[in-house]
């Protein structure tokens, strides 16, 4: 006679499988050989840090993490997960965690043309809204999503196989989500003509062009929207103006320029769209709580590159 295995049992698991591949790696984010999952781990809770966050769901074995979404916080722990159905521009940090018991957690990158081919395939018939809802949402943890996430972590264990199985678990993960309290959000992310699907073709386009100088109306234009529902629904959405998107955006990627290829500030100012580097260093202290050189120092003693 079959046993469902308690919630805690698996958590368990699936903390042993995301301890044992980031034991002796980065903290930051370690990439994994299946394509979109990355895993972390931090035996201490760390300060906010600003960053452009995919689409993705989140889960945390162990410990608890906040995002911040412009002005809404969203809190999860292990018996919650984080879905994020665009691109935003955020800030997080981890609030338990130790030496004793580390945080322990995953990022899976959503598939947005496999999610929209599951809902033709399942005759999806859930909640239907027009209407943009938040970028970001708090979901339950079942016990089925979170077994089929062990079961992808497992396939670490024999990589010749991750090419055919990952990509049948994953489509488990993302039916199981679909089939969850936060299906409606990802069914209108996917829908053409439904509001979130044309915000996240702005977001795309702000993603892709953000050095550009930013003009609301033709945003909104190519968006498909008038400017004063373009502008109502994109803060709905991002709980951001476009403009302080923008900004978040170009603050992000100069922040991964002066990291990872060793930029200087005035270059970066350049770089990411700025006109003025008292102006970049002034926008840069405030989202990341330090100048340019500072903070990218601070960030290399931390060992978190």
């Amino acid at each position: 006679m079959s046993r469902t295995t308690p919630v805690s049992d698996t958590h368990s698991k699936l903390g042993s499988l995301i301890e044992k591949w980031t034991r002796t790696s980065n903290q930051f984010g370690n990439d994994t050989g299946i394509p979109g999952l990355r895993l972390s781990r931090w035996e201490a809770p760390t300060p906010p840090t600003s960053y452009t966050h995919n689409a993705s769901i989140c889960l945390i074995a162990q410990g608890k993490k906040q995002v911040l979404l412009g002005g809404d916080s969203f809190i999860y722990d292990a018996n919650h997960f984080l879905i994020s159905s665009v691109n935003l521009p955020i800030t997080a940090n981890i609030m338990e965690a130790s030496k004793e018991k580390p945080y322990l957690g995953l990022i899976l990158e959503l598939d947005l043309q496999e999610i929209s081919q599951l809902i033709v395939d399942s005759d999806y018939s859930g909640t239907q809204n027009k209407e943009a809802q938040k970028g970001i949402a708090v979901g339950t943890l079942s016990q089925p999503l979170l077994d089929a996430f062990v079961r992808l972590l497992s396939l670490m264990d024999e990589p010749e196989s991750i090419k055919v199985l990952a990509p049948v678990i994953k489509r488990e993960i993302f039916y199981r989500l679909l089939m969850s309290e936060q299906g409606s959000r990802l069914n209108q992310i996917v829908t053409d003509g439904s509001h979130s699907h044309q915000i996240s073709k702005a977001i795309e386009w702000l993603k892709n062009n953000f050095v550009k100088p930013l003009s609301v109306g033709e945003l909104a234009a190519y968006s498909g929207m008038s400017k004063s529902a373009f502008y109502t629904h994109f803060r709905s959405m991002t709980s951001m103006t476009p403009l302080q998107f923008q900004k978040k955006l170009r603050l992000s990627e100069a922040r991964r320029l002066m990291l990872t290829e060793n930029l200087d500030a005035m270059a970066t100012t350049f770089k990411v769209g700025y006109e003025s580097p008292s102006q970049f260093s002034r926008e840069y202290s405030r989202l990341f709580g330090s100048p340019p050189s500072k903070d990218i120092k601070a960030l290399r003693e931390a060992n978190m590159v």
